[in-house]
C-alpha cells in the first residue's frame, strides 16, 4: 500500500531553465544535477525535474500538493517569479486550504496549507 509521497517528477522542455526557476522558487540548490535529470531535495522528498518527455503528453491530470506554512506568501513568490494561478486559496474542509500555480514549464504544483 501506498506509505507517504516519495518523488514528485516535472517534466520541462529547458531543463536549465527549469532548474534556475526552481532554484529560485525553493531557494535550494540541487543535490543531483545531470542534463539527464536534476533532483532537489525538500525535506527529505524528491522534487526532480525530467527533460525527457518520451512518455508525457499534453494536460495536467494529476497534482500533488506540498505542505507550506503560508499559502499567500508561497503563491506570491512563486507568481513573482513567473508562475501562473490557477486555483486561488479555497477552504477545502476545516482548516485546511489548497491552492495551485502553473510554473512556466506547464506543470500544476498543489499548495495545502494547515492540519
Amino acid at each position: 500500500m501506498l506509505k507517504k509521497l516519495r518523488t514528485v517528477i516535472y517534466h520541462v522542455t529547458d531543463i536549465a531553465t527549469a532548474k534556475a526557476w526552481y532554484i529560485q522558487a525553493t531557494g535550494l540548490q540541487p543535490y543531483f544535477d545531470q542534463p539527464f535529470y536534476v533532483g532537489f531535495d525538500i525535506n527529505g522528498f524528491e522534487l526532480g525535474l525530467d527533460p525527457d518527455n518520451t512518455y508525457t503528453t499534453p494536460g495536467n491530470h494529476t497534482v500533488s500538493y506540498w505542505s507550506v506554512d503560508d499559502i499567500n506568501q508561497v503563491a506570491e513568490k512563486l507568481l513573482s517569479i513567473g508562475a501562473k494561478l490557477i486555483q486561488p486559496r479555497t477552504n477545502v474542509g476545516g482548516s485546511i486550504h489548497v491552492s495551485i500555480v502553473e510554473d512556466p514549464f506547464g506543470n500544476q504544483i498543489g499548495l495545502i496549507e494547515g492540519v
